[in-house]
């Protein structure tokens, strides 16, 4: 899952990101609305969390240009200001819940999953391909309800694969849910990946497979539903 964080102030950005990196997001941070608006041109994102104070605008106008476009990615505004008014106005403009600094991160993360488990939103509860279950709350995968360790990158190519079994997931879909901006990608990082998980799955005897095409992409299934490649 891909998240937007705008916030400027960059130690509190890093703190931030580090920990929602290490709970499986994918995060790209940005310090001023204009570069946030940008991001949001190019990437979809699964949520976006927004601060108000911004020093080329108020967090407000990122809101009000999404909304007006009609797009319903969830936003969870992030400020200091505590006053009644600007949280009913953060909420009135577009946004799905609001939360005062300093905070928890562990709210942080709760009210980010609590957004993306609404009508609409990316993250079920517990998705399920053959004898694997992917607990996405807890980011816990089962084989045979044996639990299985996964390192994060190996963990989120399986939810992509998880979320579209059986269609063809493009390997650009791939990179972009598990790399952010500024990360390094190899021409082949996505290969190694998939590799390393197909192994895992085969050692826990799980009875899907991921199945490279060639020039399209990658496709799960359950096995004997059709010929490896």
């Amino acid at each position: 899952m891909r998240l937007l964080f705008i916030e400027d102030h960059d130690r509190f950005a890093k703190f931030v990101k580090d920990g929602l990196e290490k709970e499986g997001f994918t995060v790209d941070d940005v310090a001023t609305a204009s570069a946030g608006q940008a991001a949001l041109s190019t990437v979809k994102y699964d949520a976006i969390i927004l601060d108000l104070g911004l020093p080329d605008a108020d967090g407000l106008s990122v809101l009000h240009s999404l909304r007006e476009e009609g797009d319903e990615t969830p936003v969870l505004i992030l400020t200091a200001r505590d006053g009644i008014d600007d949280r009913v106005k953060g909420l009135n403009s577009g946004g799905d819940d609001y939360l005062l600094k300093p905070f928890a991160m562990e709210e942080l993360v709760a009210r980010i999953r609590a957004l993306l488990r609404r009508p609409g939103g990316v993250l079920g509860l517990v998705i399920t391909a053959g004898n694997v279950s992917f607990d996405t709350t807890a980011r816990e995968v089962q084989v045979d309800e044996r639990t299985i360790s996964i390192p994060r990158r190996e963990l989120g190519v399986l939810e992509q694969l998880m979320r579209r079994n059986g269609r063809v997931v493009p390997k650009d879909v791939l990179e972009d849910n598990i790399y952010g901006f500024g990360k390094e990608v190899s021409s082949n990082s996505i290969e190694v990946h998939v590799s390393r998980l197909r192994k895992r799955l085969s050692v826990a005897g799980a009875n899907i497979s991921v199945h490279t095409l060639r020039g399209v992409g990658y496709l799960l299934s359950e096995e004997n539903t059709m010929a490896p490649q």
